[in-house]
């Protein structure tokens, strides 16, 4: 493979100069890092990674190509992608092309050859930043500008930008249940992997896009209700807090991930802010505060719930990050309403939170 000259610049004036490869061209997003040994294909075609440039912190990717069973989406949603070192050659049985071939087909821009590990530390030191990846230009001080005219996740709706366009549904598997509940999923950038396994538990799942009205969820019937993950910032999803408002004075139970678990924060009086630098990885500690398990989670957000909703005692914290004692899980105390910042269906990651998608079928059944 050929390969020309990249650059990235951030919107600090930081530059790093490197080979290009995927798809040839220019883009702007956020730059963030992931800390995921494995799990690149997963991770490109996480809804949540849109307006995004994901740094992934392991050095060597590609080396088990790409294939068609492990997408999360149907096609890479990251706005452009950051390697120490790209493999052109594939060495998976489960191979059906090569990493950077992927990429371009697919229209991402991708940068190699640069140090990583030197920009992972800036980020986590000075937090997150708008950059931009270019293979047409190497004047750093014009393509800085750029990155700063760039749009901030601040403030940015990208839930309606990456959900579904109609309601899908799906049907349960060969579950525990006799009887397949009637989920209604709200897709804010919904992970293939949820919906495998809400089926795999014995759930019929309705697919909604993230504007749906409470109203019309509940016009469905549901035995209950999912709120995915998905990118951006929650506070702009103001029509997804209303809905999400009226399906609990509703108490219909309600189980929300990542994004889900932002809404749900807003809706119940709580606020949100920015973390600096985000968590994205498979390995994040999280303390279950009712066990005292610590589970192994896979996590990818940048924006966190404040505390001081437990202020209220109605909610009850659940679940506690032990890199830096932020918010990732709590409950209603009387109404059946739970939810995790981080992802249990974990694709990539550990799968020690599995459990919760039971928990939510036995809070429907409970409730029934």
């Amino acid at each position: 493979m050929e390969r020309g000259s990249a650059m990235l610049a951030l919107e600090d004036g930081t530059l790093f100069e490197g080979q290009s490869f995927g798809r040839a061209g220019e883009i702007t997003g956020e730059v963030v890092f992931n800390t995921a040994l494995c799990g690149y294909q997963e991770v490109l075609t996480d809804p949540s990674y849109a307006g995004q440039i994901v740094t992934m912190t392991y050095p060597h990717i590609g080396n088990y190509g790409v294939n068609r069973e492990d997408v999360e989406s149907a096609r890479p949603q990251v706005a452009g992608f950051v390697v120490r070192e790209v493999s052109t050659v594939a060495s998976s049985w489960r191979a059906s092309g090569e990493l950077h071939r992927y990429l371009d087909e697919a229209g991402v821009v991708g940068i190699s050859e640069i140090d990583t590990r030197a920009l992972t530390r800036h980020l986590r030191t000075h937090g997150a930043k708008r950059g931009i990846i270019s293979t047409l230009s190497r004047d750093g001080a014009a393509l800085v500008e750029r990155a700063r005219g760039s749009r901030s996740m601040i403030g940015l709706d990208l839930a309606r930008e990456v959900t579904c366009p109609e309601p899908y549904r799906l049907e349960a598997g060969a579950g525990p249940t006799t009887v397949p509940y009637r989920v209604v999923a709200y897709d804010f950038g919904m992970k293939q992997n949820i919906l495998r396994m809400l089926t795999a538990a014995g759930c019929d799942v309705t697919v909604v896009p993230a504007t749906t009205s409470g109203a019309d969820t509940l016009a469905l019937k549901p035995d209950g209700v999912f709120l995915s993950n998905g990118p951006g910032d929650p506070e702009p999803c103001d029509y997804a807090v209303e809905a999400s408002r009226k399906i609990m004075d509703a108490r219909v139970p309600v189980f929300g991930i990542c994004l889900g678990h932002q809404i749900l924060g807003l809706a119940c009086g709580g606020k949100t802010f920015k973390l600096k630098f985000g968590h994205r990885g498979a390995n994040h500690p999280v303390k279950n505060l009712a066990t005292g398990h610590v589970e192994v989670t896979s996590q990818n957000h940048g924006f966190s719930v404040d505390p001081a909703l437990f202020e209220r005692p109605e909610f009850i914290l659940t679940h506690v990050n032990l890199n830096d004692q932020t918010l990732e899980g709590f409950r209603h105390k009387r109404e059946p309403v739970f939810c995790v910042q981080y992802h249990p269906e974990a694709a990539p990651g550990p799968h020690d939170s599995h459990y919760l998608f039971d928990d939510f079928v036995q809070m429907m059944a409970n409730h029934k």
